[in-house]
């Protein structure tokens, strides 16, 4: 067991998209980082992300985590305390979904909610409750510790890939306000809601030709004309750690505008 002398940042699903491009963000920073990976299917991409992390310089840690399952949750947060003794940043970003059109109501039954929710929405929760002891040893008197909520535009406006999805997030909005208050004044927490990431959930769910017109639709949606980077959303978790001791509770939509059109 050794003690971490740098900040330690804790995230799920970090073998791709935001996860991964959150790993590389914190490593850049000199921080050590726990790169989440889901299973097999997603180790090469988490070997991958840790090669660049240590490349800048990190101290580095893969953990196996199936969010969804509470045992994991635990495994994992010994890991790291075994590792490192402290975790300062705990970034929630597994997330998994399914498009479902909204208007294909009896297409989506209990066991796709159940499914969708088991790791969007409880396995947050696990894994926060996981963390939280360390998360609240770690902090000081002159500096809190975080967790940060990846949810998605899904959850404010009910769009997004299912119905199942966006009610998922958007009890990750209400769950963030809970635990932000429950935590306290020792950790904070705050929630990113993208609108539409390339490189994100949606290319591991449709073929290329359906993720292409997505992509084309969200940008003549938006009034910036744009969709978001994973680094976009990174560098906007970093600030919420790194920059904004007085944050806490907030859910931060990063959507080109989306919200402004009502689409």
């Amino acid at each position: 067991m050794t003690h971490s002398t740098s900040p330690v940042c804790m995230i799920t699903g970090a073998a791709t998209g935001i996860g991964a491009a959150t790993a590389l963000r914190f490593a850049r920073a000199g921080w050590s980082v726990a790169i989440g990976n889901f299973d097999a299917s997603t180790q090469e991409s988490a070997l991958a992300v840790e090669t660049q992390c240590r490349a800048s310089g990190a101290d580095t840690l893969i953990f196996d985590a199936d969010v969804s399952r509470d045992a994991d949750c635990q495994r994992a947060v010994d890991s790291v305390a075994t590792r490192w003794r402290r975790i300062d940043a705990l970034v929630n970003c597994a997330g998994t979904t399914r498009v479902i059109p909204h208007h294909a109501l009896d297409a989506l039954d209990a066991a796709e909610f159940e499914r969708v929710y088991r790791v969007n929405t409880i396995g947050l929760f696990q894994m926060t409750c996981a963390a939280a002891p360390l998360l609240r040893e770690t902090a000081t008197r002159e500096r809190s510790t975080s967790v940060i909520n990846v949810s998605s535009l899904a959850g404010l406006n009910g769009t997004g890939s299912s119905i199942a999805y966006a009610a998922s997030k958007g009890a990750v909005n209400t769950m963030t306000l809970s635990l932000a208050r429950t935590l306290a004044p020792h950790v904070r927490v705050n929630a990113i809601a993208p609108g539409m990431v390339d490189d994100g959930l949606l290319r591991r769910s449709l073929d290329t030709e359906a993720y292409d017109a997505v992509l084309d639709r969200m940008r003549a949606n938006a009034p910036l004309k744009r969709v978001s980077q994973p680094a976009e959303m990174a560098e906007l978790a970093w600030f919420l750690v790194a920059h904004a001791p007085a944050l806490t509770g907030q859910v931060i939509a990063a959507e080109n505008g989306l919200l402004l059109t009502g689409v």
